[in-house]
């Protein structure tokens, strides 16, 4: 008799279908069939600066759409926003959901600047109707608003940009780069591009005077934190030369995704906090003579699932790296100290001298056996 395992009863699965969530299960049809596709996912303000550098109040209104392309075809190994998407959102929808955010910041009062962001591509004609994306550009410049959307690569092609530029000049157009290296793009990351999309891209960007915003991912999957520090260095020094901002989003473990089940199987741990003030430090001077703007947002930073340190500093260090966001001073960093940093310290050197894939460092909070046994 054959080993169990290797029979064979039906053809096998992609690793897609495999690793990824089980979009097509009927308890992840149930959930997304669940939220109500009248209403936007999210709408929330926050501080932000213009594009001439004065301080402002912009508005963030998060989207329910049909989901990202990309995650239907494969999808990145970090991204969970498909956890947010219903299959039959129409335009009708989309239009209710716009209303809606409307509604609840009373016009967009007070705010100089609207980021509209979907589940995947502001400019994918599939997941965001022509007419809808319209009615968005029009709006947000009949109201005299700032607006940024996010946009794929392959995507920023040369008619709609010269289609958005007519409606809507000036605007940010935002591209989840995440690496300044093909090999980490194709490997760690599954972004379906590679630089040289990303590069003609900013060129078509700069051609209809389009401004570029651009995200870098800290910290990939299968990087260890050393070497997320020094090619994260690197990655925003060639990146801010050709972009009017640089993002640099550290990893958050979102549900479902690559890195979620690298997470639980305690083979990827999100980076120190210490990490992005370094890096920061690092890239400042360099970022400062380009003249580009960088952003360093901890997403559920000091949470387990988060970027964070040992519990004790992380809501110190999150507060200073977001105040660096908009004062671009070293000094927010000069009176931070807590023992954790020299375990920092170790777990970057170790990690550099010895060729472990998944980096050498140990938990930094809680229990491991009780870790071990987490679901």
């Amino acid at each position: 008799m054959g080993a169990p395992l290797l029979k064979r009863t039906s053809p096998p699965r992609r690793l897609h279908e495999l690793v990824k969530a089980p979009e097509n299960l009927p308890s992840s049809v149930e959930r997304r069939e669940s939220w109500d596709a009248s209403k936007p996912a999210t709408v929330y303000l926050t501080p932000e600066v213009l594009p001439n550098g004065s301080p402002c109040t912009a508005a963030t209104v998060i989207l329910r759409t049909r989901g990202c392309t990309w995650w239907w075809k494969s999808g990145c190994t970090f991204c969970g926003y498909f956890n947010d998407v219903r299959d039959d959102v129409t335009i009708d929808n989309l239009q209710s959901q716009w209303i809606e955010a409307k509604k609840i910041t009373n016009d967009f009062e007070g705010c100089k600047m609207v980021k509209v962001y979907t589940s995947g591509t502001f400019f994918e004609d599939e997941e965001n109707p022509t007419q809808w994306q319209e009615t968005v550009l029009r709006e947000t410049r009949e109201m005299g608003l700032h607006l940024v959307v996010e946009a794929q690569a392959h995507l920023c092609r040369e008619d709609k940009l010269s289609w958005v530029s007519s409606i809507h000049p000036g605007c940010t157009v935002a591209i989840g780069l995440e690496a300044y290296d093909d090999a980490v793009l194709r490997f760690h990351v599954n972004k379906g591009f590679n630089l040289k999309v990303w590069h003609g891209a900013v060129e078509r960007l700069r051609k209809h005077n389009l401004r570029v915003k651009t995200y870098l991912l800290f910290k990939p999957p299968f990087m260890s934190e050393g070497d997320a520090l020094t090619h994260s260095v690197n990655w925003v020094k060639q990146v801010a030369r050709f972009s009017d901002e640089v993002s640099i989003n550290p990893m958050n473990i979102q549900k479902k995704t690559i890195v979620d089940r690298l997470h639980r199987n305690r083979e990827y741990r999100p980076p120190w906090l210490w990490s992005l003030v370094k890096m920061i430090q690092e890239s400042h001077h360099d970022i400062t003579e380009s003249g580009c703007r960088v952003i360093v947002h901890p997403t559920a930073g000091g949470k387990v699932r988060g970027a964070h340190n040992c519990g004790k500093c992380d809501k110190e260090v999150v507060a200073a790296i977001e105040r660096y966001s908009v004062s671009k001073e070293l000094d927010e960093f000069s009176s931070l100290r807590c023992d954790c940093k020299s375990v920092w310290s170790d777990e970057i050197s170790s990690d550099i001298s010895s060729p472990v894939q998944f980096g050498t460092g140990m938990t930094r909070r809680g229990n491991v056996l009780r870790s071990l046994h987490a679901p």
